[in-house]
């Protein structure tokens, strides 16, 4: 029997990079998987990648109403499941004193309140036993230039892996983090203006790093499968896939 057979999984932000790669280890794994995206084309490529195995769904975090649909659409499509993973995230690569309110406002609404949200509705779908890992980043725990905005929001994600987790303990859920350092995806070279730029900072990144590179979706989407389904004595916890880069 396949390793995730049987299992049912939401994953909200689930059509690129860390989630995508997630979604297709559980799919190969034999989970059926429900993902969510806000991109009409990356939605289509995602369900192409995936086949019958997954269902791919519109939806923004960052709106209250589209949560509140989803969490419905979980309950019609699947009654419950055995891990939610919430993965949505924007990015704000600039100075705090050229950061506008609007662009404050997209990286709290997305990040940290649509994140808030995203686990409060489908949580009481989550069977006994059952997993949620929030992801994080490595700014929530170094002063990152060009990230306060950004690291703020992640930072608050990981005060709610805390509190959910105790909040959760009852109902038999376990609520942990992941917290991914500089990851090559696609979201990375979006991240900056033009090609030449995203190509320096590749390599100031991967200098800086112990490991001396970046890390991959693949390594990162091991480490909350593990959370999810391994790691079966541990919540309130996160668990850094970033090259030491936040240890020392």
């Amino acid at each position: 029997m396949k390793r995730y057979q049987g299992k049912k999984v939401v994953i909200i932000g689930g059509t690129s990079g860390i989630g995508l790669t997630t979604a297709k280890m559980l799919v190969d794994g034999g989970a059926r998987v429900l993902l969510t995206g806000r991109s009409p084309s990356s939605l289509e490529k995602a369900q192409k990648e995936l086949g019958d195995g997954a269902v791919a769904l519109s939806s923004d975090a960052g709106l209250l109403a589209d949560i509140d649909t989803l969490a419905a659409r979980v309950r019609a499509e699947f009654e419950t499941i055995d891990l939610l993973f919430v993965n949505p995230g924007v990015g704000v690569f600039a100075p705090f004193a050229h950061t506008s309110e609007a662009m404050y406002d997209e990286v709290f609404d997305l990040n940290t309140k649509g994140s808030f949200f995203a686990v409060q509705k489908p949580a009481p779908l989550i069977n006994r036993g059952g997993s949620v890992v929030l992801t994080t980043a490595i700014s929530n725990v170094k002063g990152m230039p060009m990230l306060a905005a950004s690291g703020a929001s992640k930072a608050a994600l990981r005060s709610f892996a805390r509190a959910f987790a105790g909040e959760l303990a009852p109902q038999g859920v376990r609520v942990n983090a992941v917290s991914p350092g500089p990851i090559d995806t696609p979201s990375w070279s979006k991240s900056f203006p033009d090609k030449e730029m995203a190509a320096q900072v590749t390599v100031q990144m991967s200098e800086a790093n112990p490991m001396k590179r970046l890390g991959t979706s693949e390594e990162v989407a091991r480490a909350v499968l593990f959370l999810a389904f391994d790691a079966t004595y541990t919540t309130g916890a996160e668990l850094p896939v970033d090259g030491g880069q936040s240890q020392f």
